[in-house]
């Protein structure tokens, strides 16, 4: 389909499936206009005991908590966006602030051009964290999983689409209220050129997404103890929902494209529908039924084009397609880390070269190689195996180095001549000792910390 299809309003009804696939096929780009996206989370915690456990995620409404947090950004810049007059977000010059449900810091970032402007806006937004953090008595927590706090005990932010996750979350898995509540990632968002390019890239990201965990495993601690795992985020998500997680054999089929995409989407049970302000619970009806008016919550109402793009919004497969693609598969860890994730993407998938040799490595492994990859690397990360039984470490070897000549051959430099490809270097150092953060950590608490878990606020801050 052509990137020539008019744009829908979001109010516009939905009047065949055409509009459906438009929301894919236009975001095709040229190639001068490719941008970059990062997405990274956080976990906000008390510096002090002043108002609450010391450690502890501090509450939407108590002095120096969320929202005043979310307010305090204004000073550089940011303008607050409310909910049922309640601030629970912002926008302003890097993107925007958002909350997750018991209160991780977000920061959507714009759509940049190059990894040396999405650094500085890491950078930007750390400091700013800092700055604010300090006067309130909060710091930043670059893990991928909450370490100390059990489920029960946090927070949760005055979101109307989070009261139905939550409601709904218990239904459909055991483990759905800690990926809300304790997860923290990183994501990286990239366009394509055409629906061939699209699938191009949503095969070898999806294929080396397990990679991509490994790599970035920072989730080893549960409830002040080991949990078995090096990225027990990555474990959480095959015991959420199984009806919107997983990675998506098929993609993989011949004829993959915009449409099998819409078939999957239109699968996936509905969460909300947002009305006058509101979000309406839906949980568990059809999009199908809500476009031909007969969803039971709006009877006679047809979807509109802003609830396809909410709808797509609760589909949380480990690549995700929404007019450009999300990679999904990574924990969050401290800036250079952050920085490196999107250095890897645009390194495979920005550059045909890269493309097409990533395409080369994983076009022979059969679905259940890759799954039995995604099985294994929550608990072995580096050392898991991959299909024709090396271990992720060599493959991450490889894969660094087609990602390297990528982004080299990008030639985006910054003022100083610097390639792109130097935000790389953590990866490469990781690929080499084989050993991942989450493993550094457990042999710090191990050792040095003596069996204790309070080390980690300063090893592991933002």
């Amino acid at each position: 389909m052509s990137n020539q299809t008019a744009a829908l309003g979001d109010d516009t009804p939905i009047s065949s499936k055409d509009d459906l696939i438009a929301l894919f096929a236009n975001g095709e780009k040229p190639k001068a206009d490719w941008r970059i996206g990062t997405e990274h989370e956080k976990i906000v915690f008390r510096l002090t005991d002043t108002t609450g456990p010391k450690w502890g995620q501090p509450s939407w409404d108590e002095p120096n908590g969320i929202r005043d947090l979310l307010m305090a950004f204004g000073r550089f810049g940011w303008e607050p966006v409310f909910e049922n007059g309640k601030v629970i977000a912002a926008r302003g010059p890097d993107g925007s602030l958002s909350l997750e449900p018991a209160g991780q810091f977000e920061l959507s970032g714009g759509m940049l051009e190059n990894l040396h402007q999405t650094c500085a806006e890491t950078g930007r937004h750390r400091q700013q964290c800092l700055e604010i953090g300090a006067e309130l008595g909060l710091g930043f927590l670059g893990l991928g999983f909450n370490p100390v706090a059990r489920r029960e005990d946090l927070p949760v932010m005055p979101k109307g689409r989070y009261d139905i996750m939550r409601r709904h979350m218990p239904r459909v898995g055991s483990l759905g209220l800690d990926m809300m509540l304790r997860t923290c990632t990183v994501q990286t968002n990239l366009d394509y050129a055409s629906e061939a390019d699209m699938v191009k890239k949503f095969r070898v990201s999806l294929a080396l997404q397990p990679l991509g965990t490994a790599l970035f495993a920072n989730s080893p601690f549960t409830e002040g103890k080991p949990n078995g795992y090096l990225s027990y985020r990555s474990h959480i998500w095959t015991d959420t929902d199984p009806a919107r997680t997983g990675m998506l054999p098929f993609v993989f089929d011949e004829g993959f494209g915009y449409e099998r995409y819409m078939d999957y989407a239109l699968d996936v049970p509905m969460y909300f529908v947002y009305r006058d302000g509101k979000y309406i619970d839906a949980a568990g009806l059809s999009f199908r039924d809500f476009l031909e008016g007969r969803l039971s919550v709006l009877p006679g109402e047809r979807a509109t084009y802003g609830d396809w793009k909410d709808h797509l919004s609760t589909a949380f497969p480990e690549v995700r397609l929404k007019g450009y693609l999300e990679m999904r598969g990574s924990d969050s860890g401290p800036q250079n880390r952050i920085c490196a994730l999107p250095a890897l993407w645009v390194g495979l998938l920005y550059d045909q070269t890269a493309l097409d040799a990533a395409w080369d490595l994983v076009k022979g492994w059969s679905i259940e190689e890759q799954q039995r990859m995604r099985d294994e690397v929550p608990r072995l990360a580096l050392k898991a195996t991959v299909p024709g039984g090396g271990t992720m470490q060599a493959l991450a070897k490889e894969v660094l180095a087609i990602a390297a000549g990528g982004l080299d051959r990008r030639a985006r430099e910054n003022g100083i001549g610097d390639s792109e490809a130097g935000f790389l270097a953590p990866m490469f150092e990781m690929a080499e000792t084989g050993k991942t953060l989450a493993e550094r950590h457990l042999g710090r608490f191990h050792g040095e910390w003596g069996g204790k878990i309070d080390p980690i606020w300063d090893e592991a801050l933002f």
